[in-house]
């Protein structure tokens, strides 16, 4: 993963990861995964692991793309 990647992925795709693994609530290893990252990407000097990286990949295709489920208004 080259530095510009890691960069895309964690300013524009890992927020909306978080948030989806975060509401779903069901897997609390991943709930952990998804903080981690959060955690450590914001040190200049990290750099993901092999396996963090497949499994970062793997999250933001499943996840990290397509639009915000739609939101049910509490009034109508």
């Amino acid at each position: 993963m080259t530095d510009r990647e890691l960069d895309e992925i964690l300013t524009f795709r890992w927020p909306l990861v978080v948030r989806r693994v975060m509401a779903d609530g069901t897997d609390e290893w991943l709930q952990g995964f998804v903080r981690s990252i959060a955690r450590h990407g914001k040190r200049a000097a990290w750099r993901p692991t092999m396996k963090q990286e497949q499994i970062m990949r793997r999250l933001v295709s499943e996840l990290g793309t397509g639009s915000e489920p739609d939101v049910e208004l509490i009034e109508r």
